[in-house]
């Protein structure tokens, strides 16, 4: 009865614990929440999608074909030589979260300007992908009769990291990318992520700017911040739960130290006796 007593004190403690791991609750795992559960469709107003525009560092995808295939195949060779190549993850329909492959393409300049055979430095900084399109098409056709321009970006990419299944960089093969559209890349939210309060970094011409979305709320199929941009980084905060959850595990691992404790007391207690 004496060692019994002796040991209760130490084996409450996990017992305590073990309640506290208990009290975690989940809410707030839905988007869309203040949407009524109906089938009667709801129209919401949306924002027009605006196609972004480049800046400098951009790696363009420009491709340019003439009627000579000789002519072409030169063209489009010889950019090597003006290419910027990097390394990045890339969503593809087999490409894992995380995959690299390398990205080419001509780099934009500090000034704005790519470099293009047999043209040379055109201004394309502050020009969407359409507009650099037809102004280069412009500038090739002074040297190639009925040459065909295509411009796109090699680079667009969005960051997606917190409470994901999948946190990387990913890069898109088109412009037209919205909240959802990330966060379906990287896997979605885990049942940890704050769906009321996602923030979006955006770059500026010289700064940063910061912005809260609230995915809970129909409206924010309205928000200007809907569509994004490149090197965009959208940011899931872990809600409450999740860090009442990282302190359970910590609390579980004392609760089977304390465990352990309490068994070699009560060992040393019997041969004590």
């Amino acid at each position: 009865m004496n060692i019994k007593l002796r040991a209760f004190p130490v084996l409450i403690v996990p017992v305590f614990f073990a309640c506290l791991v208990s009290c975690t609750t989940y809410k707030n795992v839905s988007y869309f929440q203040d949407f009524a559960d109906t089938a009667k469709p709801l129209l919401v107003k949306t924002v027009p999608f605006r196609s972004p525009v480049i800046q400098t560092d951009d790696i363009l995808s420009i491709t340019i074909q003439t009627i000579d295939n000789d002519v072409t195949n030169m063209l489009n060779s010889n950019s090597s030589l003006n290419n910027a190549s990097t390394s990045m993850p890339v969503l593809g329909s087999s490409a894992a979260a995380g995959a690299t492959q390398p990205v080419s393409g001509y780099l934009v300049d500090k000034d704005g300007y790519v470099e293009v055979p047999f043209v040379g430095k055109v201004h394309v900084a502050g020009l969407t992908t359409a507009q650099a399109k037809d102004l280069l098409s412009i500038e090739v056709n002074k040297y190639f009769n009925d040459a065909i321009v295509n411009v796109r970006y090699a680079n667009f990419k969005i960051t997606v990291i917190g409470e994901v299944l999948k946190p990387s960089t990913y890069v898109i093969p088109n412009e037209k990318v919205n909240i959802f559209d990330a966060l379906g890349m990287a896997g979605d939210m885990t049942i940890y992520g704050q769906r009321e309060n996602v923030l979006l970094v955006r770059d500026t011409l010289n700064d940063k700017k910061l912005i809260r979305l609230n995915l809970n709320n129909k409206d924010i199929i309205s928000s200007p911040y809907f569509f994004l941009q490149s090197n965009d980084i959208v940011y899931v905060e872990p809600n409450k739960q999740k860090v009442a959850a990282t302190d359970a595990y910590r609390n579980r691992m004392f609760a089977i130290i304390a465990a352990v404790c309490a068994v070699v007391i009560v060992s040393i207690n019997k041969l004590a006796n």
